[in-house]
């Protein structure tokens, strides 16, 4: 009475199965208190309020507590990857920047100034109309309208651009103390330009100014020059100079002030450096001895401009615009290139004139030099990309790894909450809160971290990245449950048996990534890594990663390994499956057990497997790449120097100075060169550079170095008088018409031809026959070609010959540049060295130029584009073999309880420890050779494929101011970068196995055999 009674009469029980009327039926989802399945709305609470059931603990705080560790697994997992992908996109954008900020300021201040010049006004206007178009209110009026006129990105430097007024024509001075090196009058520029106080000191006087009007028919005005000006065309304060003038009297220019440039190297003196430094020009001539003459700069004050109208040097406008090379930006790089082009011959220029006078016009270099910026970071991207690709890869499925171990681990758990009535949705969307709540505080702290880590760059990219890491992992473990917990059962099926076949849908999926392969493949090989990349500034497509390239091609060597990885699954079972065989015939159940696990866990390798083969692949892709620069960047120094350091003067070296510079430390051989480069042959006006050499000392140097290795035989001049015999493996071809007469021409008796090498090109235009050689000293010696190489240590270049010094006269015979080899040269002990053996005079070690490998080496890295993509490219090979190593480790860490429940069970049969740690490595190694395996012959075949469409040349050999590189730079295959990473992996599975068999060993297998554990 007033007691619950169940159908049995007893109080408080009821029958399972039966409702609360006694009524058959099933149990309402959360009726017993389950947690996360309770129907809202009973028990009489308020309609739209759910009534806290405190019996039952929250779902997520319980699967925290639950497995703490795997939480902070996967919050330091999320983390690291989220920094690393924020960090990336910032990290090249801060080395595109550099790049180009430092492309525009090398370029110097000539080429990348904006520089409008207007003509004088007309002599149609009136003269005071005139005279104020140039003064300085109107002339400042006009500079500031064009300030405007600039377009963004591109932005103006207002403290080095100026503006003034100078003469075209420089204008002849009368004075006969102005030196005169060819009797030649000097001549003069004038100029008035502002902000001459702002850029200079006073060293001597003082600026100068103007007393009243100034206009056209002034007399007199005053003027200051430079410290280099007044130095070399004996200028003192004081000094008058008289200028021409135009239908009135010369005018007379007083000096009254010498200044210093405070910023010789900035651009108000580097834009017109005649400003800062007088020039001796030397005017063209019809024959005769050239003549020359001394052009200097006097500067005016602004407000002394409209006496310019008077002089007949046609005086001109000009406001020069300097860039801010600070404001520049990489992303914006094609914008950059329209809004020079609109000043230069478009919509801008029309202001321009608007603004400034109607025959104006706008010329700059700007766009030439961002489209050498953009040609080189055409080259750099693509390669970046690869490696982005390829680590992004990795990473990508080491995060689903993570996922599906944590899914894995909780089989049990989800398939029971399914047979007791959860949904798929309330399910998967209970695991996304719970993956979310350790996944996005995790995210959040790996972006702030790549934020303070890369302090530079747009925010935007880096959001983007880490926040598509952060909802990665998030998906992985509700996606995997979902798939695999569709269909409500208890007992899952078994995942170990690779004698199942794949599903139709597998097969298509392998199908189209060997489709995209293909094409990726055959498009890199076809138009290489820049494509259609944006060499023209107008693409409008430089702003994202990669666009230089197809991103299809970037993803090429991970397209590779990924079909490399199904296919090895596919197929890796089938020989482990035949060796099991015979195994099983054989003493002992370990090798045969071994075997027979190993080739039965097709399933679950699958993505192990692919991480590690995309790893290796992207590791052996980009060590060749950084290992093919690092070659093509010595292979160049090289060919310039010709061995390890040059010793190179104009004239001829002292006869001691050989045994000094090989005493010095790290100096294993010189080797003497005498170098003559306008030799002529024959009465022709062509010069061709000529080498005497010591045929056995240069043999060894070009064999060493590889620069057209020779037989020494071939080359000594034959002390008999007879020319040395030809006939070495790739001499010249031979004539067999009769011996010519040489150069000389009417002689009794030709003079004995000694034997030379030559390049293709001069063997090609002088045959093999004798030929002479008028050298700089006035001798002749008659040469004939028994030697031709492409290559030669002595001189860089397609034009070459080389001789026996021995056949030279005496003068030409002195030694004029050293040759150096040496395992580690120091640069400071050989110059000390040789200004030793020079006489160590100031003179001297200038004469004698003094050139190291290492230091010509660095000067192919001269941009920040290549030293930061080579950086961020080895950080993201680095990366990725980590998360190789980790993907490594979560499968290992799968398998762990499988393999610690074995070993528990085998021990009750007689295993002893020493076997079960054979058995646990026996077992790990097939798959671990199988990757490692793998993983080189991916790596080989990725870059052997791809090495036709690789051009390194813009990242390996930039040089300075865009001159020509020296060489070429190909992809090819690095050793090393093949068979350490696969090694290591080795090493780390079997090692793995090793020490987790000891471990359980150590470890009692009462847990292991207990029935129904979960662990």
């Amino acid at each position: 009475m007033g007691r619950d009674s169940g159908s049995d009469g007893r109080p408080g029980l009821r029958q399972p199965g039966l409702d609360s009327g006694g009524r058959p039926g099933f149990r309402r989802p959360g009726s017993d208190g389950f947690p996360g399945f309770r129907r809202s709305g009973s028990g009489g609470q308020l309609p739209g309020f759910r009534q806290r059931d405190h019996s039952v603990a929250p779902w997520i705080r319980t699967r925290l507590r639950t497995a703490p560790g795997a939480a902070v697994a996967l919050a330091l997992l999320v983390m690291a990857t989220a920094c690393l992908a924020a960090a990336f996109p910032r990290a090249v954008e801060r080395y595109e920047d550099a790049g180009l900020r430092r492309a525009v300021v090398d370029a110097t201040a000539p080429r990348t100034s904006l520089q409008v010049y207007a003509p004088q006004p007309g002599t149609y206007i009136p003269q005071s109309e005139r005279e104020s178009a140039v003064s300085p209110a109107s002339m400042r009026k006009a500079y500031e309208r064009v300030l405007n006129l600039v377009e963004r990105p591109l932005a103006v430097d207002p403290a080095q651009s100026v503006y003034g007024v100078r003469n075209v024509n420089s204008l002849e001075a009368a004075e006969t103390w102005l030196p005169m090196p060819s009797g030649l009058p000097a001549q003069m520029s004038l100029a008035a330009q502002s902000g001459l106080a702002e850029h200079s000191r006073t060293s001597a006087g003082r600026l100068p100014r103007v007393e009243g009007t100034v206009s056209a028919a002034t007399r007199e005005v005053e003027a200051a020059v430079t410290t280099e000006t007044a130095k070399r065309l004996n200028i003192k304060v004081g000094s008058v100079i008289h200028v021409p003038g135009m239908q009135r009297d010369p005018l007379a220019v007083r000096i009254t002030g010498i200044v210093s440039p405070r910023d010789p190297e900035g651009a108000y003196w580097t834009t017109q450096p005649l400003l800062r430094t007088p020039s001796l020009i030397r005017p063209p001539t019809q024959g005769g001895e050239p003549e020359t003459y001394w052009l200097g700069a006097l500067l005016l004050s602004p407000d002394a401009a409209p006496v310019l109208l008077g002089t007949p040097g046609e005086p001109a406008r000009y406001w020069l615009l300097t860039p801010d090379p600070t404001a520049l930006t990489a992303h914006d790089l094609s914008r950059l290139g329209s809004a020079v082009a609109s000043l230069e011959s478009g919509p801008g220029l029309v202001k321009v004139r608007d603004s400034t006078d109607a025959d104006a016009g706008v010329s700059t270099d700007l766009d030439e030099v961002l489209a050498s910026y953009a040609e080189l970071r055409s080259g750099v991207r693509p390669l970046v990309s690869v490696a982005a690709f390829g680590t992004g890869a990795v990473a990508v499925v080491v995060l689903l790894m993570a996922g599906r171990l944590t899914a894995d681990r909780r089989r049990t758990e989800l398939a029971l909450l399914r047979a007791r009535g959860a949904s798929l949705r309330g399910l998967t969307r209970r695991l996304l809160t719970e993956t979310a709540v350790v996944a996005l505080p995790a995210g959040a702290l790996g972006l702030a971290g790549a934020l303070l880590l890369v302090p530079y760059g747009r925010v935007s990219y880096a959001v983007g990245a880490a926040l598509a890491v952060t909802l990665l992992a998030c998906a992985a473990l509700p996606v995997r449950a979902l798939a695999a917990h569709r269909v409500v059962g208890v007992h899952g099926a078994r995942e170990d048996l690779a004698s199942v076949r794949p599903s139709r849908r597998r097969t298509i999926a392998e199908l189209t990534l060997l489709v995209l392969a293909s094409a990726a493949v055959l498009a890199l090989r076809s138009r290489g890594t820049s494509g259609t990349s944006d060499e023209a500034l107008g693409s409008g497509a430089s702003d994202n990663l990669g666009s230089s390239g197809d991103q299809l091609v970037a993803m090429a060597p991970v397209l590779i390994g990924v079909i490399a990885a199904l296919l090895l699954v596919r197929l890796y079972p089938l020989p482990l499956r035949w060796l099991a065989r015979p195994a099983g015939r054989m003493r002992g159940a370990i090798g045969h057990l071994s075997l027979a696990r190993a080739g039965r866990t097709s399933v679950s390798t699958v993505l192990p497997l692919l991480a590690l083969l995309t790893a290796l692949t992207t590791a052996a892709f980009g060590g060749s790449v950084l290992a093919g620069v690092a070659d093509a960047r010595d292979r160049a120094a090289v060919l310039n120097l010709g061995a390890d350091a040059r010793v190179e003067a104009e004239g001829a070296l002292p006869a001691t100075l050989p045994e000094r510079v090989r005493s010095a430390p790290g100096v294993r051989e010189v080797t003497p060169l005498s170098i003559a480069y306008e030799a002529k042959p024959g009465a022709g006006v062509e010069s061709v550079p000529l080498a005497g050499v010591d045929p056995e000392g240069y043999a060894r140097l070009a064999d060493r170095t590889g620069l057209g290795a020779f037989p020494a035989g071939e080359l000594k001049a034959s002390p008999a008088g007879g020319s040395a015999k030809s006939g070495a493996e790739g001499s010249a071809k031979s004539g067999e018409g009769s011996p010519s007469k040489s150069g000389s021409g009417g002689s009794a008796k030709a003079p004995t031809p000694i034997p030379a090498l030559a390049s293709s090109a001069v063997a090609d235009r002088y045959g093999t026959h004798p030929f002479s050689l008028r050298l700089s000293d006035g001798s002749d010696v008659t040469v004939r070609i028994t030697l031709v190489r492409d290559l030669t240590p002595a001189l860089p270049g397609t034009d070459f010959l080389i001789v026996d010094r021995a056949g030279l006269g005496t003068v030409a015979a002195r030694p004029t540049t050293l040759l150096v080899t040496g395992d580690q040269v120091s640069g400071g002990a050989l110059r000390k060295a040789v200004a030793a053996g020079t006489g160590a005079d100031a003179d001297a070690t200038a004469r004698a130029d003094v050139r190291l490998r290492s230091e010509e080496r660095a000067r192919y890295v001269d941009s920040p584009l290549q030293s930061g993509a080579e950086r961020v490219y080895a950080a993201a090979v680095a990366a990725g073999s980590g998360y190789a190593v980790l993907a490594l480790l979560l499968a290992l860490v799968r398998a762990a309880p499988e393999r610690a429940a074995l070993l528990a069970r085998l021990r009750t049969m007689g295993l002893t420890r020493s076997q079960g740690r054979r058995l646990l490595v026996l077992e790990a190694l097939p798959q671990a050779l199988l990757a490692a395996a793998g993983g080189i012959l991916t790596g080989w075949a990725a870059v052997r494929l791809l090495a036709p469409g690789i051009d390194l040349t813009s990242i390996a050999l930039a040089t300075p101011g865009g001159a020509p590189p020296t060489g070429t730079a190909a992809l090819h295959t690095d050793p090393a970068s093949l068979f350490l990473p696969a090694l290591t992996v080795l090493l780390l599975a079997t090692g793995i196995a090793a020490g987790q068999a000891w471990w359980t060993g150590r470890r009692g297998s009462v847990r292991e055999l207990r029935a129904g554990d979960s662990r």
